[in-house]
């Protein structure tokens, strides 16, 4: 099974570029997604979030913008959310990998935005990087209603810088190219990926065992 990392900075594409790759029968591992429905009303990490982040949380729903300025401005608590939420993370994408050998997938792709900052990039066979020049990320960025400067600033802080990412990628896509453009992109890397003899799934993933 060959894997696939995709990652880039907030407001590249990834989401976009990543729907396109199910529509080509691709399956995808969307950490973001995981996040989001654990943290959602009476999610599974929302006892553990109650417990650290006093006040962010109210008949069991988390006040997400309460949360991301305790933790965006501090890094220590910004650690403590990610011991919360890693454990979950690694226990979607085991059920994930398990269901893709069920099912005998070729290929699949692990969506996650932190691929590079959390060493995810060794775990893969290849790795797409969506991008767009600054300008574009920031004007998608700022048109997102709880985005402010501020807050913009402080998650770049938290990313490995856009040219960085770009140096490590194995394929890049220019999100500001148009939809088509992104997809002929898509379905090119499909077609390459066919080729590559798979390998981080035997080193690392099936000896992690539960781990992953």
């Amino acid at each position: 099974m060959i894997i696939l990392g995709l990652t880039g900075s907030i407001a590249m594409g990834k989401s976009e570029t990543a729907s396109m790759f199910r529509r080509l029968g691709v399956p995808v591992f969307d950490a973001d997604g995981v996040v989001h429905r654990a943290q959602a009303k009476d999610g599974v990490a929302i006892p553990a979030i109650s417990k650290l982040f006093e006040g962010v949380v109210t008949d069991g729903v988390l006040d997400r913008a309460k949360l991301g300025t305790i933790v965006f401005a501090d890094r220590p608590r910004l650690a403590d959310l990610v011991n919360v939420m890693t454990p979950i993370i690694r226990q979607a994408r085991a059920a994930f990998f398990n269901q893709a050998i069920a099912e005998d997938e070729k290929i699949v792709v692990l969506d996650e935005p932190l691929l590079f900052e959390n060493g995810g990039d060794k775990q893969c066979d290849a790795i797409i990087v969506v991008s767009a020049p600054e300008h574009i990320q920031r004007a998608r960025a700022m048109a997102r209603s709880v985005m402010t400067e501020e807050k913009l600033a402080q998650i770049l802080a938290q990313q490995m810088p856009d040219q960085e990412k770009r140096a490590k990628a194995d394929y890049i896509i220019e999100t500001d190219k148009g939809l088509d453009h992104a997809f002929e992109a898509v379905k090119g890397i499909i077609s390459e990926a066919n080729e590559i003899t798979p390998r981080a799934y035997k080193e690392y993933w099936e000896n992690a065992g539960n781990n992953f």
